[in-house]
């Protein structure tokens, strides 16, 4: 395993990185599909199709997501992720074309670096043409090249954001894993203390011990003070365990919990906070139920996972 979300078998990810305009994107392919769902939180978000996720809704599958800075100019990405997908004959069959299925959310990162440089079609499908299967890159990358937090310190305060991603296999076998591109308002909290579903020792293989003064030195940022309200946090969880849509979009709610661990304040007004969850069916049949029971375990991990990918975006940043 590599210990991020490509442990989930049929998730990839790749990134398409503007380190000259300090913006890029990611995308999380999904392999055949995933059932999906969404919770939305923070108080400014800008998102697409993330209404088709509601268990009232007709298509059941997902076959990407993209997670992307620039702002809402930087929804564009997902032209350009569906393009590249239905070249490859990907999406839902309506009888006269295949429509490839991206919910997409964007971060505010226009304050950081060229703020006129956003992602746009051919970065979404750049992303696409990089995705694998294999260890992903984290820290100043992808949808994550122009993240800061600690915003509510002050512009002078910010810290440098970006992605990280965390996984584990539970006793019965089930991976849960977690991606995140951190851009809060708040501030990540140093030290956390994981519940007993996760393995004590991943936390002390990973610790994060970032000083207060390490701000003064992020030779990456492009500019001296940031703006303040330049926020978001997106994530995404995913799972082998087979959910249906209504679980997909509670496992997306439970999973909430990880961010307001380990990031303070959360879902404020300025942020535009976003967690999507995929599970990836068994076409061979029905999704075996789980219990209510087994599903809280699995929502408890996948809260701690992405609490886990919180501190590694800001450790690796």
């Amino acid at each position: 395993m590599h210990d991020d979300i490509t442990d989930v078998p049929g998730i990839s990810v790749g990134h398409d990185t503007n380190q000259a305009a300090m913006t890029g994107c990611t995308v999380i392919l999904c392999d055949p599909f995933a059932i999906g769902g969404v919770d939305v939180r923070g108080g400014a978000p800008g998102t697409r199709e993330t209404d088709l996720l509601a268990p009232t809704c007709l298509v059941q599958q997902v076959n990407a997501v993209l997670l992307t800075g620039g702002s809402a100019f930087g929804l564009d990405a997902a032209t350009g992720v569906m393009h590249a997908l239905e070249e490859q004959g990907i999406g839902y069959d309506t009888g006269f074309a295949r429509v490839p299925i991206v919910p997409a959310a964007v971060l505010y990162d226009l304050g950081v670096g060229d703020p006129t440089v956003r992602p746009d079609a051919a970065s979404g499908a750049r992303a696409v043409g990089a995705a694998s299967a294999g260890p992903i890159a984290q820290g100043s990358v992808g949808a994550g090249t122009g993240a800061t937090y600690n915003k509510i310190a002050g512009p002078t305060k910010a810290k440098k954001g970006g992605i990280g991603s965390a996984s584990i296999e539970m006793p019965d076998g089930t991976i849960v894993g977690a991606l995140v591109a951190v851009n809060a308002f708040g501030d990540v909290r140093s030290t956390y203390a994981a519940s007993d579903f996760l393995h004590p020792s991943s936390w002390v293989e990973h610790p994060f011990t970032r000083s207060d003064d390490a701000d003064d030195d992020d030779d990456d940022m492009r500019r001296e003070d940031p703006p303040l309200l330049g926020n978001t946090t997106l994530a995404v969880v995913a799972t082998s365990a087979r959910l249906d849509k209504s679980q997909a979009n509670k496992l997306a709610q439970m999973a909430h919990d990880g961010l307001a661990r380990v990031i303070n304040p959360l879902h404020t007004p300025f942020d535009g906070d976003v967690v999507f969850a995929l599970s990836i069916p068994d076409t061979s049949g029905m999704p075996v139920p789980l219990s209510p029971l087994e599903f809280t375990e699995l929502g408890a991990v996948a809260a701690d996972i992405l609490a886990l990918a919180v501190l590694r975006a800001a450790e690796r940043a």
